[in-house]
């Protein structure tokens, strides 16, 4: 998934953590900090943690950890994944140094960060029964309700103020799959989860289909215990039912050939090679997820903000490619799916739509498309072209 920056209203660290990390008032990236108080010396910081908790389950969130801030283990996986060339074209993933392994450095000051999850999978929708229909879209579930970033973000500035109404002042900084921050190494060190062999976390009660949001803060909060023990044993679904191959090796993902960067990061052709394992996943891919055993567990979400918009979880491949530019910024408006633009939309549906059984509808509706402005589009456009061309005269031929 991208990484698109939303950094949250922050309160600035406390004099007594910057002078601790010999740091100055004044953030990367932030307005000038103004100095605060240090939280009460009373504070009963066990107490505290148990009531972080119970706030965070309060305000919706299913799970709620505290971990320290060392991820040299991860720090060094990093380091090998971006060496192999694994990240593709998501430069950012190895822009920003150690920032992304060393919360400190990214915050000054933090000491402790607050993980938590939010499921997010909708009750009723429709998912392994449309990768088996291939004339319907299949989205990524993650994706076919409005964007999580916004709800997840109030929802942790109003766990921070909570602290704040209990402790005073404090310093924090808050992320939703915001900035570099190593959020599932995070949260495996929070208690919430283990790698799975697909390289998601996986948590024995949820599965995968959940969302994490982090609370960078410098209060001395106790941590909990690390998600040591792993429950993948031999299994290997996951590596077994990703269609581009894209697993390589256990926890390792070569994002160049994952579904899910060729739709969403990648922004110019997507390699052919690729294109007929895609099928009908025009955003994102679910496959590793869906196989693995531990999503039986995986429990409805009550949010509405995750419930499908626009039949996202069922609409027809034809539906979407027939969307004017005007529409498709309407529709996605508060959507994940917005971020990639109208241009690469029509290149992934346009792929969906080459693999799709031959109907004159489909061929009539890509032909339609052979002039648009773009040629990205219309090379997949021509592609798509010839796959119903193909299937037709091979269907006259049996006939």
């Amino acid at each position: 998934m991208a990484v698109t920056s939303f950094p949250m209203k922050s309160k600035p660290f406390s004099s007594r953590a910057k002078r601790r990390a010999g740091l100055s008032c004044h953030l990367p990236g932030m307005s000038s900090f103004m100095s605060a108080s240090s939280p009460s010396t009373d504070v009963d910081f066990n107490d505290l943690a148990a009531r972080i908790r119970t706030w965070g389950r309060e305000l919706g969130f299913q799970q709620v950890g505290i971990t320290d801030v060392d991820l040299s283990d991860d720090e060094a996986h990093l380091e090998r994944w971006l060496e192999a060339g694994f990240h593709g074209e998501m430069g950012f993933m190895a822009k920003h140094g150690t920032k992304r392994t060393r919360p400190a450095e990214l915050e000054p000051g933090t000491i402790r960060v607050i993980s938590v999850r939010l499921d997010y999978l909708p009750p009723e929708v429709e998912t392994t029964k449309v990768l088996g229909q291939p004339s319907r879209a299949y989205v990524s579930r993650y994706a076919t309700g409005r964007d999580y970033h916004k709800l997840m973000r109030k929802r942790l500035q109003r766990l921070a103020k909570t602290i704040e109404a209990e402790v005073g002042d404090f310093g924090y900084r808050a992320f939703v799959d915001s900035a570099p921050v190593m959020e599932r190494g995070l949260a495996r060190k929070a208690g919430i989860g283990w790698f799975g062999k697909n390289a998601m976390l996986l948590n024995p009660r949820a599965g995968s289909m959940f969302f994490l949001g982090e609370l960078y803060t410098d209060l001395p909060l106790p941590v909990d215990e690390p998600f040591e023990q792993e429950h993948c044993g031999s299994c290997s679904a996951c590596r077994t039912a990703c269609p581009t191959g894209a697993i390589v090796e256990d926890k390792v993902v070569d994002a160049r050939a994952c579904i899910s960067y060729l739709t969403i990061e990648l922004f110019g052709a997507i390699p052919e090679r690729y294109r007929e394992a895609m099928g009908n996943r025009v955003f994102g891919c679910d496959d590793c997820q869906l196989v693995c055993p531990f999503t039986r567990f995986t429990r409805a979400s009550s949010e509405p903000d995750f419930a499908p918009r626009h039949d996202l979880d069922r609409v027809e491949l034809l539906t979407l490619f027939g969307w004017s530019e005007e529409e498709f910024l309407e529709r996605t408006a508060g959507s994940p799916i917005r971020r990639i633009g109208y241009e690469r939309w029509l290149r992934n549906l346009a792929v969906g739509l080459g693999n799709a059984p031959w109907s004159a509808a489909i061929e009539r509706a890509l032909l339609t498309r052979l002039a648009y402005p773009s040629e990205l589009v219309r090379e997949h456009v021509r592609w798509a072209l010839a796959r119903q061309r193909q299937r037709r005269a091979e269907l006259i031929t049996s006939a």
